[in-house]
């Protein structure tokens, strides 16, 4: 019944043949203007996991409440602190009133309250060290306060001299700023400019990286009519810095991470080289029909049906899932794969039908004969198979199951109606010879006479190489599908070497302060947390003791940085003068020492005596280069000795709105120890603070639990796709043997594929793990199609045009998978390797293992 309805299709398609491609090219026309209108792409990776899930709810509601979904981090990063701090307020005050593409922009840790209470935030024996140096710093301060300039600071250099004489300093303790200054002066004399860092200065080790960055957290007004919704408030932040001159006049630079510029820049790199990859791909697509085709008015029949098969299932797809998703619109490559496939079997078997019977019609007809069953069951199966995603909690694959099954369908259907009616008005020249490989036919016959050896063989390796799936690694980490080149991922990468960015911190949400202490108690005490933080963190601890210490330190030091009168700006020659009379003091203390200080001390003197010797711009320039950071340091200064009593009450809104949401919410983090980079490490802190806390969320836990859900989600629809496959190939072939020589070389194929993933090393991920499903739809049609030959007794396979059309189908295919795999996105091109891959094994099982596993047919048919 199914061969007489196919045939009968094929009839009355090329019977009313111009009124057919009419109709499959208007539809395709309006499915184009549909999609053109329609056509969404949602990069954001976390909604590829079902929204119905208990903690992507509780993720959501911490998106919602915090507002974390539609933020731009800009992370400012300058040659010293001081020049950060300078250039964040200045990019703040620039941006802060532009209402057209920001509805806030805060500081992140800096601000009026960090300046004046920062102190306070201390352990209290660290605050009463710092407090007791102010005795010995306020005659130095004082100096360089009242008189900001070389002369200034020569001053305090000698009055610093003086305290080594006396023995109240020893000279060796200065070898380190004496070179730390001698460095900065030979920079600025050697290359006309430098940086220079007064907190440098005076610590004992090295500034890191998280001391020279500045944080800025803008409320963008997104566009969501734009691709990139967030486009206009990442240029704008730009354009900021460029005309601040960041670069020039602040040697800093601004980096933009999280979710929106994420977004944007996933978009952009998942667009980027793609209409070059599509070019090349459609010419070497050609190039393939070509070789299988030999004919220009066949190549164009295939090619036409094809896309219109493709604007129909584009269009159909946004009319189910709204709109497309990382892994859903990857149902392009998967439907030129499969869809050509069912075009060049079409095709092929026309070709040779056509070979035999000149008649044009009757060919078409004949082909539609031979081919219905093979054809109409591939395309069942293969849908069935991707079908049975749907029910999964993996969003992202069950979309793409939904399009690509639909897809299947419509490929089928054009297949037996447009292509059969478009080949009727080409109307091709007839074959003038076969169309299979003859030339395989010793093949065929070793594999008819060695077919047992062949068969054993076979499933021996595979059964020894299934203890390798046991190391087979899934990358939970959606982080690693991402360009690591783009700025927003490249950022967050580094900003997640640093445990003070709270970049891998997980979170628990309560709506009780007591609660939150609570919590707080319980994850401090788990060995893989590092740190805890809640808003009851920004209330410092011990206040009476520390500010009455501020309090002290503010009385000696308050004087030297308030100044009655500040001195008038010397002239270049008292400058210069200072310096000589600097330089002499330096060698007299050194004398012929041999000691580190002693040749600190004569490198400094050096340097001075040269900028002393040199040009006044030189002298102005070195002038600016310490002057200007040390306005900034004592201005910093001052504030910190204004710290007040803090309390919950009196927290700024814009810190407590990070911590408490509007309607009460209050998140507690905790960040791991250990490496930030490890994803074992990640899973070990995501599960410990969820055996604490088991409604925690936060990125580990998304991880962790994602992977739980993808990992389900393919055993369940593995399991779905095996079992409605196989009732399928049941009711059609009524055979369990003949099932069995469909299912067997798929599992082969499948245990072999992820055999060789791990012995290269290519873990599974969220986009790669695309290539199982299609493992399925491909396998099941190639392998169809065989047995159905077999069944109905033909012979030597190989050297039939059934070959030529399953090989030339594969290479169709594997161009597009290739087009994937050269993409600069990881995700994209992990995900077209494990296609090529599986494409590979799945073709050498069905042209070798296949044909031995089937034998010589039951009933053999001369053909």
């Amino acid at each position: 019944m199914l061969t007489s309805i196919v045939v009968s299709i094929v009839r009355a398609c090329t019977r009313f043949a111009w009124p057919t491609l009419i109709a499959g090219l208007v539809l395709a026309v309006a499915a184009g203007f549909y999609t053109a209108h329609h056509f969404v792409i949602n990069t954001d990776i976390n909604t590829l996991i079902s929204s119905n899930l208990d903690w992507r709810q509780r993720d959501q509601q911490y998106e919602q409440a915090f507002d974390r979904d539609r933020t731009i981090l800009a992370v400012v990063e300058a040659a010293s602190p001081e020049l950060t701090g300078v250039a964040a307020n200045a990019l703040v005050q620039k941006l802060k009133d532009d209402t057209t593409h920001f509805s806030s922009v805060e500081p992140l840790g800096t601000g009026e309250f960090f300046a004046r209470n920062g102190l306070l935030f201390l352990p209290t024996d660290e605050v009463k060290q710092i407090t007791d140096q102010f005795t010995s710093a306020a005659p130095l301060i004082e100096i360089m306060a009242g008189d900001p300039s070389i002369r200034g600071l020569t001053g305090a250099l000698e009055t610093g001299l003086a305290g080594v004489k006396r023995g109240q300093v020893k000279l060796d303790s200065t070898a380190r700023p004496f070179d730390y200054i001698s460095e900065t002066v030979e920079t600025v004399l050697n290359k006309g400019d430098a940086t220079f860092s007064w907190r440098q200065l005076v610590s004992d080790k090295p500034l890191s990286d998280s001391d020279k960055r500045a944080f800025i957290q803008f409320k963008p007004v997104l566009d969501y009519q734009a691709l990139e919704p967030g486009k206009a408030a990442t240029d704008a932040i730009r354009q900021a810095a460029a005309e601040l001159d960041f670069a020039g006049k602040y040697r800093a630079r601004v980096r933009l991470t999280g979710p929106v510029p994420i977004a944007n820049e996933e978009y952009a790199t998942v667009q980027e080289g793609a209409v070059t990859n599509g070019i090349g791909t459609v010419v070497v697509v050609l190039v393939i029909l070509w070789l299988a085709l030999h004919s220009a008015k066949i190549i164009s029949a295939v090619f036409v049906n094809l896309f219109i098969g493709l604007s129909l299932t584009t269009a159909v797809g946004l009319m189910m899932v709204g709109s497309l998703n990382l892994l859903s619109v990857a149902f392009a490559v998967l439907f030129i794969g499969l869809g050509v496939d069912f075009g060049i079997q079409f095709s092929v078997r026309y070709r040779s039908e056509r070979y035999k019977n000149d008649n044009l019609p009757e060919a078409l007809a004949e082909a539609a004969r031979r081919s219905a069953v093979p054809l109409s069951l591939a395309a069942m199966a293969t849908a069935a198979g991707f079908l049975c995603f749907l029910p999964t909690d993996y969003k992202g694959i069950s979309e793409l199951g939904e399009i690509a099954g639909a897809g299947m369908l419509i490929a089928f259907l054009s297949s037996i109606t447009v292509l059969p009616a478009f080949l009727k008005i080409l109307n091709p020249p007839g074959e003038k010879e076969p169309v299979g490989y003859a030339f395989l036919a010793p093949l065929d016959n070793f594999l008819e006479k060695h077919r047992v050896p062949i068969i054993v063989g076979t499933l021996a390796v595979v059964i020894a190489g299934l203890p390798l799936l046991y190391f087979m690694k899934f990358d939970f980490n959606p982080m690693n599908l991402r360009n690591p080149n783009a700025e927003s991922i490249a950022t967050y990468l580094d900003l997640r070497k640093d445990p003070n960015t709270g970049a891998n911190a997980i979170d628990v949400l309560t709506h009780s302060e007591d609660e939150a202490r609570a919590i707080e108690a319980r994850l401090s005490k788990l060995p893989e947390v590092a740190r805890v933080t809640s808003l009851n963190s920004f209330v410092p601890e011990d206040q009476p003791t520390k500010l009455k210490l501020i309090a002290q330190g503010a009385k000696v030091l308050g004087p030297a940085l308030n100044p009655d009168q500040i001195d008038a700006p010397p002239t270049d020659q008292e400058n210069v003068e200072a310096l000589n009379s600097t330089v002499d003091n330096l060698r007299r203390t050194a004398g012929d020492g041999k000691g580190p200080g002693a040749v600190a001390s004569r490198r400094l003197a050096d340097a001075l005596a040269k900028l002393a010797s040199g040009n006044e711009a030189v002298r102005n320039k070195a002038q600016a280069v310490f002057v200007e950071p040390l306005r900034i340091v004592l201005e910093q200064l001052n504030m910190s000795l204004q710290a007040q009593p803090v309390s919950l009450n009196n927290l700024p809104p814009e810190l407590v709105s990070q911590w408490k949401s509007k309607d009460g919410l209050i998140r507690v983090e905790a960040e791991p120890k250990g490496d930030p980079n490890d994803n074992d490490n990640l899973r070990r802190f995501a599960n410990a603070v969820l055996a604490a806390e088991p409604t925690a969320i936060g990125g580990p836990v998304s991880i962790l639990k994602s992977g739980d859900t993808i990992v389900r989600a393919f055993i369940h629809a593995g399991i779905y796709a095996l079992v409605v496959i196989s009732l399928l190939l049941w009711v059609t072939l009524r055979r369990f043997t003949d099932v069995l020589m469909t299912i067997v070389p798929l599992l082969v194929a499948g245990a072999v594929t992820l055999e060789i993933c791990v012995l290269i090393r290519l873990p599974l991920n969220f986009a790669n793990i695309v290539a199982l499903p299609l493992l399925l739809g491909i396998g099941v049609a190639f392998k169809i199609y065989y047995v159905v030959a077999w069944r109905s007794g033909r012979t030597n396979l190989l050297q039939t045009s059934l070959t030529r059309a399953i090989f030339f189908s594969a290479l169709t295919t594997a161009t597009a998978f290739g087009s994937l795999w050269l993409s600069s996105h990881p995700g994209t091109s992990s995900m077209g390797k494990l296609l090529a891959l599986s494409l590979l094994t799945t073709l050498a099982a069905v042209l070798l293992f296949q044909p031995a596993l089937m034998g010589k047919p039951r009933v053999i048919k001369e053909h």
